[in-house]
């Protein structure tokens, strides 16, 4: 840890690390992470106040509070935030696992998380570290770690991106920041994986460091995206930031039965999309029942398809059904929207086929290819065909370096 002392994180036996009083479903875990902090750079005092600008919520927070991701706190009339540890350890994730399919596809990401989220969504699949503090059951065991160790990490794995993901990483962006601020001049490319709960002065803090932004845009509608914990209009201000800024954007939909599915929502974020850049990726995944959301059927290949037909129909040039490898023809691959030519066959997070050419074209009507390709074209793309190799593009957890 760099110096001055305010930015460490605080010792066991610090005066500094009192309990701060606010709720949180384990105080044990809150004080342990309390004390993995040092003061952020995302806010602003405000009267009495501290204002995090880390995410849309723009938290106001009196001192000896949290803020709603519950990992921010106002101590002493300064924001702490988290800083110095992975939730669970890393993890080598294939880029499509992202999903990025526009950004070095075969390759891997180092993948590193902490704790907590300003959202709260029945039915996140990361809910045991996304809802830390939150919820009682929400239990990972954390792993510190300097930003050094996570880059010689990725360099030891091969890894061509290095991502924050698994929890929100805008709630933890200086974290995150710190990491990429040693991955980008080693030459990782940095990435973030999030609900799309933006803030201007969270993504020019982060600008410098990354080049891609993948984004779940969960419905189209308010009311039900309140229940979630977030707002539509912060999340669509949020992918017109992420684009206005230059970043490599692509979008999420979970498609979650009696919740999102309906023709009329997904042709609602479907035309969203389209008024942004018919150019982002859109990706439609289907569901499976997880956490609190035990109710909903999970999402079937006829839904999923029906998904991917109305982003095509609204005119969206790259529509990807996810979740269901093998079962969704050829909506698990990239074809170009001027001649219709195969350009990327994948089955899942394994890449069959790659045919862009190295200045990121249509080998046959020579049309641009929007994403972030490898400049040595099919050559420095990992491809295979046989079981084993769809196998060896499974997730892996890893040990840090």
């Amino acid at each position: 840890m760099q110096t001055p002392s305010s930015n460490e994180p605080r010792e066991q036996n610090s005066p500094a690390s009192a309990p701060v009083k606010s709720r949180a479903a384990s105080v044990s875990l809150a004080d342990m992470l309390d004390r993995q902090t040092i003061v952020g750079k995302l806010w602003h005092t405000k009267d009495d106040r501290v204002c995090c600008v880390a995410c849309g919520h723009r938290c106001l927070i009196p001192a000896g509070r949290r803020g709603i991701c519950k990992v921010r706190f106002n101590e002493g009339g300064q924001l702490r935030v988290p800083f110095g540890y992975v939730a669970g350890g890393l993890a080598s994730d294939p880029v499509e696992k992202k999903p990025f399919f526009h950004v070095y596809p075969g390759s891997d990401a180092l993948t590193f998380g902490m704790l907590g989220c300003d959202f709260h969504c029945g039915y996140c699949q990361n809910w045991v570290t996304s809802q830390a503090l939150r919820d009682e059951h929400s239990v990972t065991p954390i792993v510190e770690l300097t930003p050094e160790e996570v880059v010689n990490t990725a360099r030891r794995t091969g890894a061509r991106l290095v991502v924050s993901s698994y929890n929100e990483p805008f709630i933890t962006a200086e974290w995150a920041a710190a990491i990429f601020q040693e991955a980008k001049p080693a030459g990782f490319a940095c990435a973030f994986v999030s609900n799309g709960n933006a803030t201007p002065e969270a993504l020019d803090y982060l600008r410098p460091w990354i080049v891609a932004c993948k984004i779940d845009l969960k419905g189209f509608d308010d009311k039900r995206y309140r229940t979630l914990g977030g707002t539509l209009e912060n999340v669509c201000q949020g992918i017109r930031m992420v684009r206005e800024r230059g970043l490599w954007l692509e979008i999420v939909t979970l498609v979650v039965p009696g919740f999102n599915d309906s023709e009329a929502e997904l042709r609602a974020i479907a035309k969203f999309i389209a008024s942004v850049s018919r150019d982002i990726p859109w990706h439609v995944t289907a569901f499976h029942p997880d956490y609190k959301m035990t109710g909903p059927s999970p999402t079937t290949v006829r839904q999923l398809i029906r998904a991917a037909e109305i982003g095509a129909e609204e005119g969206l040039h790259f529509v990807y059904a996810g979740n269901l490898p093998g079962r969704v023809g050829r909506w698990e691959s990239t074809f170009c929207p001027g001649c219709d030519e195969l350009l990327i066959e994948r089955s899942g997070y394994l890449v069959r086929d790659y045919k862009i050419t190295s200045d990121g074209k249509c080998p046959h009507c020579r049309r641009t290819i929007p994403g972030i390709w490898p400049g040595g074209g099919a050559t420095e793309i990992n491809t295979g065909n046989s079981t084993a190799d769809f196998h060896q593009r499974k997730p892996r957890r890893i040990k840090p370096s």
